[in-house]
């Protein structure tokens, strides 16, 4: 209701400072209980993936809120669910500024971001802080430092810490702003970090009395036999989810524009059909064997439901919300509750 006044304002903002106002506002109308004014009336609409009920299909992508410093805020918008980090080890900078533009024509942003987060032990602490109940992903990655061949150390440092706080945990093998972090995707090394999750996955369950599910988030770059190779790779090893897709390093869709070449991951409506590809890919080739959650270029009902046609169980949302709104989340969930019932796409999970 109020962001499309509020949008032009934002926008004369750096990206960085505006993403820090978005939050603080957020929090000022969660303290004033204004946030149905900005997003509307949740959804109801239950559905169960990963074992896990959700109260409706629409998530929050991870990146919004690294340090899950804002979490009722963001829950009062309406969410299904809210995924945060992502989050490493040991408090981290990242890249040098600027590292965050938006390319408005386009409805894209990209973003060379690096993980900058406060560490594993300060977004425990905001999580307990936190009075929600709800679904809460902690999205998982590793430290700019770590040498790539030490990566699984990282990751299951962060499963470890988060594990007890987590409805699930993403693990972020598919970032293009940690170097060499997408080299995980390849088979070998993938195989071996999985292979690890799993084991301490269990050891955990064990420990906490209750399983705690993990979703692997995947790139939109990958070929169809790259996808392929890691759809088996993901039913071997008996993962519960994949999110996809991250960030694009493609760059046709903006070619032209004054910010065009910056390095980093090109997020919005130019990675929309990348990202629809790779769910409808990844659903044939794991046959339900587990659900997708889709994400990338979702701005309006329509981009949703696609994600949904092509195969994936639940959506998350992140540049949409720059463009269009706290509105976009009912948007989208009353779209995808309306949705006429069709017979179950294979991977959906529901």
């Amino acid at each position: 209701m109020f962001y499309p006044l509020m949008r032009p304002l934002l926008f004369r903002l750096d990206p960085e400072q505006a993403h820090e106002v978005t939050l603080k506002l957020i929090d000022v109308a969660h303290a004033l209980h204004l946030s149905g004014l900005a997003a509307g009336t949740m959804v109801h609409d239950p559905v169960t993936v990963m074992g896990i009920e959700f109260p409706n299909r629409v998530g929050l992508a991870a990146g919004l809120d690294k340090n899950g410093a804002h979490i009722d805020a963001l829950a009062s918008l309406g969410f299904g669910f809210l995924e945060i980090g992502t989050v490493t080890p040991r408090p981290q900078p990242g890249n040098d500024k600027p590292r965050l533009f938006r390319l408005p024509e386009h409805e894209a942003i990209i973003n060379r971001m690096g993980f900058n987060n406060l560490g594993v032990d300060a977004l425990v602490r905001n999580v307990a802080d936190a009075k929600f109940r709800g679904v809460l992903g902690i999205n998982i990655g590793k430290n700019a430092a770590t040498p790539i061949e030490s990566a699984a150390d990282d990751y299951l440092t962060c499963l470890t810490q988060v594990y007890p706080a987590a409805s699930y945990v993403a693990v972020n093998i598919s970032s293009p702003n940690t170097r060499n972090l997408r080299q995980l995707q390849q088979a070998d090394e993938l195989d071996v970090l999985l292979g690890r999750l799993k084991a301490r996955q269990a050891e955990l369950a064990d420990a906490h009395g209750r399983y705690v599910p993990l979703a692997v988030k995947i790139a939109p770059d990958l070929d169809d036999e790259g996808v392929s190779a890691i759809a088996r790779s993901l039913a071997r090893h008996a993962i519960d989810g994949v999110i996809a897709t991250n960030t694009t390093l493609a760059r046709e869709a903006v070619e032209g524009h004054p910010h065009g070449h910056e390095a980093g991951g090109l997020s919005g409506a130019p990675v929309r059909e990348r990202a629809t590809r790779v769910i409808a890919r990844l659903a044939r080739e794991l046959d339900g064997a587990l659900p997708v959650i889709g994400a990338g270029g979702i701005l309006c009902a329509k981009d949703a439901q696609e994600k949904l046609d092509a195969g994936a169980s639940l959506i998350q949302l992140y540049s949409g919300l720059v463009y269009r709104g706290p509105g976009l989340v009912a948007e989208c969930a009353r779209a995808l509750k309306d949705r006429p019932r069709q017979e179950p796409h294979p991977g959906t999970g529901s």
